[in-house]
């Protein structure tokens, strides 16, 4: 066991002479299951590939870029496992202070836009060479978008990138059968068949003859409702088995996004987490300075993929899809085992779960032969009727690491989707939840509890909620802990009035609640609320959607929810008078903030 080569000199002690990939990533090289690059070169080198990872490369150095040389077969570009300008902007688009994919958290080593700054100077020092991009920024950017740093719409960054082909979702598949098509002697420009990528064309004949044709790019720009049609159009064709290619048309040309990749299968999920990772930063770049990010997901335990929970301001929809894959218990336990061996482990299990925990098979069995349902959530408005709710498989594993030899304690810190959770008849999960995995705190995301907001979210209503937050507590004192509830909540999501944050803030106040943190809505590329934030539709129905854009309309929701921090007082009372309801100024109980200005 070795981590890949990140220098030329580790490249040839490898025997490497040229390698068949040059990996280019915006984050530090860890050799962990957490981290996408990890992933794909550890499974390329499984399947006979050799590869060397360039790690957050100098653009105002292109010689950096040629470290490897020039790659047999090509080149892979991804940004890391965080977009770039999420990495690098804040919701008020300030400047963070730190990156923690990045040796010592230094914020210049990794570009903004980091996939189209790597990918047009490969293509300027090699340019007969195949591009390929990927991970997240690539994926939620394969289409038209809105951008909303610069508050426009942007083209596919296929096209910006001058890249060959991208890659969308969980790519493990599809980079096989793209070095597979590349070590047959196939130019880029011919591999257009593949399921999970996007490519470009000048030709009309090469397009599928039962693509769907999207608004372009054109129509797009000049009219919201068609870019929420473009929208709607790619949000219902997310399925590997229902789902048809897509085509968009440029003023040079064309983009087809081919079917989405069918989703791994447990004996896939389980191979692709037994590879043979370090799980630790290459020593080279821990020398530079601390990975921050590793701190949480070193020793955690990643189970599932994909989400059916259908949150509007979630791009797991458009990247990971809605069915379910799973690794085995077997190869969860193993896992456990090689973490169990790392001289830095103390005994905790950080987070066994995924993007979303307790979701561990497909929604449905017509999942697997028809695909998801394009048009019906199974979550919301109402629970779909033909959802499976089981936790006992989620559990069993659960179980079963608590027993491990070297292992104290087991936390779930992934999501845990509360509704699903209310929905099983069954309370072993919760009980075992409550009593063995909460570390004190349970997170967990209503989000609103104005149900006209939670609409928009595609969240469940308050009611739900409040039900979730006694049984928690009657379980915790029947266990006899002292545990509590941490609450996400997100202020200025499209559809919330001050009006509703004010009913957030009341709920608060009856809850005995004092957020630290609060999180505004961050248009990210190609989610649902994204659309509506761009459009003011909701791209379900075309009706109007109300959205606070303005910062400080902004400040005033996000001080509704702080009410308690005296620096919000003015912001409150402003917000408060606009919504009529002054009736909360005053000593009472029920006021959120006192009358300052006696007398009146």
């Amino acid at each position: 066991m070795a981590f890949l080569p990140i220098d030329r000199q580790e490249m040839l002690s490898c025997g490497i002479e040229q390698p068949d990939f040059v990996f280019v990533t915006g984050d530090a090289y860890c050799d962990h299951p957490s981290f996408g690059t990890a992933i794909i070169a550890r499974w390329l080198e499984r399947n006979g590939y050799s590869l060397c990872i360039l790690s957050q490369p100098n653009i105002k150095d292109e010689s950096a870029f040629l470290e490897f040389g020039s790659p047999r077969l090509g080149w892979l570009v991804n940004s890391g496992n965080i977009d770039s300008m999420v990495n690098h902007y804040t919701v008020a688009k300030k400047r963070r202070s730190k990156d923690n994919y990045t040796p010592g958290g230094i914020m210049v080593k990794r570009p903004d836009r980091a996939v189209i700054k790597y990918s047009n100077i490969i293509r300027k020092i090699d340019p007969n060479k195949a591009i390929i991009i990927g991970g997240i920024e690539a994926s939620l950017r394969r289409l038209a978008h809105y951008d909303y740093w610069d508050d426009t719409i942007r083209k596919s960054v296929l096209l910006d990138s001058k890249a060959d082909l991208l890659v969308y979702g969980m790519g493990e598949s599809t980079i096989i059968e793209i070095a597979e098509s590349l070590n047959a002697g196939l130019l880029p420009q011919d591999i257009i068949f593949i399921k999970g990528t996007c490519w470009k064309t000048t030709n009309k004949d090469y397009l599928p003859y039962n693509g769907i044709e999207l608004p372009s790019y054109d129509q797009i720009i000049a009219s919201k409702h068609k870019y929420a049609e473009s929208f709607m159009l790619q949000y219902e064709n997310t399925d590997s088995i229902a789902s048809k290619p897509l085509i968009e048309q440029y003023p040079q040309g064309y983009v087809v996004q081919n079917t989405p990749q069918i989703p791994l299968s447990e004996e896939q999920m389980s191979q692709i987490y037994d590879l043979p990772f370090m799980r630790a930063t290459h020593p080279k770049q821990e020398a530079i300075g601390h990975v921050a990010a590793m701190d949480e997901i070193k020793h955690s335990i990643v189970i599932n993929r994909g989400c059916y929970g259908g949150c509007s301001f979630c791009a797991l929809t458009m990247h990971q899809g809605r069915v379910m894959s799973a690794r085995s218990k077997e190869s969860v336990l193993e896992e456990a085992h090689k973490i169990i061996q790392d001289p830095e482990f103390k005994g905790y299990i950080h987070d066994v779960g995924g993007p979303t925990a307790n979701f561990y098979r497909p929604a449905c069995d017509k999942q697997e032969k028809y695909g998801v349902c394009a048009k019906k959530q199974c979550l919301h408005p109402v629970k779909c009727q033909n959802l499976k709710v089981d936790h006992m498989e989620y559990l069993d594993i659960l179980r079963s690491l608590r027993e491990l030899d070297g292992i104290k304690k087991v936390f779930v810190r992934s999501g845990i989707r509360y509704d699903y959770l209310m929905y099983d008849s069954n309370d072993a999960f919760f009980k075992e939840l409550v009593e063995h995995h909460v570390s004190g705190q349970l997170k967990v995301a209503p989000e609103h509890v104005s149900d006209a907001v939670l609409d928009k979210m595609g969240k469940p209503g308050k009611n739900l909620y409040d039900k979730f937050v006694k049984k928690f507590y009657q379980i915790t004192k029947a266990v006899q802990k002292e545990q509590y509830l941490v609450p996400y909540l997100m202020s200025s999501h499209p559809g919330s009035t001050l009006k509703d944050a004010v009913i957030l803030a009341e709920y608060i106040r009856d809850m005995g609640y004092n957020p630290e943190q609060v999180q505004d809505f961050y248009p990210t590329p190609l989610t649902l609320s994204t659309t509506m934030y761009y459009t003011e539709l909701d791209p379900r129905t075309m009706d109007y959607v109300f959205v606070p854009k303005t910062m400080h309309e902004k400040a005033m929701q996000r001080a509704l929810i702080q009410y308690r921090n005296p620096i919000n007082y003015d912001l409150v009372r402003e917000a408060l008078t606009i919504t009529g309801r002054t009736d909360l100024i005053g000593n009472s109980p029920e006021c959120l903030i006192k009358n300052r200005n006696k007398g009146k």
